[in-house]
């Protein structure tokens, strides 16, 4: 009852008719969902997680596992998680949370706002004893996610505290793919990696990404616009960045995926992450009152046809 009534209190605040409505979503988590004329798209209030956008006239853009586990203590499995204020393991930290604990932290609805046939849904986080927890920084966090025919992804995060602190972030994003085996990731030519799949050594790309085993690179001191061609689906996504020093492209394959109780083990050959972020040395520092912005501009296009 008291769920039910924080919905109904929710879309009187933020609701519009016709075009978004907060709702009750899988595992009884709260979710707005936005219907326009230039997109659909979802995103939960448990990790200001986007699990869904659609664009006019496309299908489904984003992968979500039919295994993720929607529950308060587990992240989603798919779509777009936000990894803050670490990335992996915690250093000094091995109980702390993998990715941080944005993911798996209850957000709070900022703002809903249309422009046109756009609409920009605003949540966000501050510090308090549960975050102080693992990370003794005052912050607060926003998450904008912009849904129409581009869908725009801004993490704001600005130094509420006395004193400097350092972090990493990510926006883990999900791709549906038709086939990994016959997709290209084009854009990192030449850009050295952190192969995490042989012992974190550092390697320099040659030509376009293709994924044949397990992947999981952290492409270096790059803001290049990455393009995610995939003949199956006769598509291509376009991934463009600001204030992103960092690009991960990460693919469980076979094994991994079987050991994953959240992740189908047939459903690899159907995703891939590429990662707007700011992780290892790409770190970010503030200072107090300081505030960095990181975005994420993904744009969906027919793939052209060669000869």
């Amino acid at each position: 009852m008291e769920h039910a009534l924080e919905i109904t209190d929710l879309n009187h605040r933020f609701g519009i008719p016709e075009i978004v409505k907060i709702v009750e979503g899988h595992g009884g988590l709260t979710k707005v969902e936005v219907t326009s004329r230039s997109a659909q798209g979802e995103i939960y209030l448990h990790g200001a997680h986007v699990t869904s956008w659609i664009p006019a006239d496309e299908e489904e853009v984003l992968f979500v596992s039919s295994q993720s586990q929607w529950n308060e203590s587990r992240p989603i499995r798919g779509g777009v998680p936000v990894c803050f204020p670490w990335f992996s393991n915690k250093a000094d930290d091995v109980n702390a949370p993998m990715h941080g604990f944005a993911r798996t932290t209850a957000w709070q609805l900022e703002s809903v706002v249309q422009t046109g046939n756009t609409v920009t849904v605003g949540m966000f986080i501050e510090s308090d004893d549960t975050t102080k927890k693992w990370w003794p920084a005052d912050f607060r966090a926003v998450l904008r996610a912009t849904f129409g025919p581009e869908l725009i992804l801004e993490l704001d995060v600005l130094n509420t505290g006395k004193t400097s602190f350092r972090f990493e972030e990510a926006l883990h994003t999900y791709f549906r793919v038709g086939n990994i085996e016959t997709v290209l990731v084009k854009g990192l030519n030449g850009v050295d990696y952190v192969d995490k799949n042989d012992d974190k050594r550092k390697k320099t790309q040659d030509g376009a990404i293709a994924i044949v085993s397990e992947t999981d690179r952290v492409y270096l001191n790059t803001d290049a616009i990455v393009d995610l061609e995939d003949p199956a689906l006769r598509r291509q996504i376009t991934i463009a960045k600001e204030n992103s020093m960092a690009t991960v492209v990460w693919n469980p394959w076979i094994q991994k995926a079987k050991a994953m109780a959240d992740f189908g083990d047939k459903e690899w050959p159907h995703m891939i992450c590429i990662e707007t972020c700011n992780v290892g040395d790409s770190f970010v520092e503030l200072m107090p009152g300081q505030h960095h912005q990181m975005q994420a501009i993904v744009r969906v296009s027919n793939l052209k046809q060669t000869a």
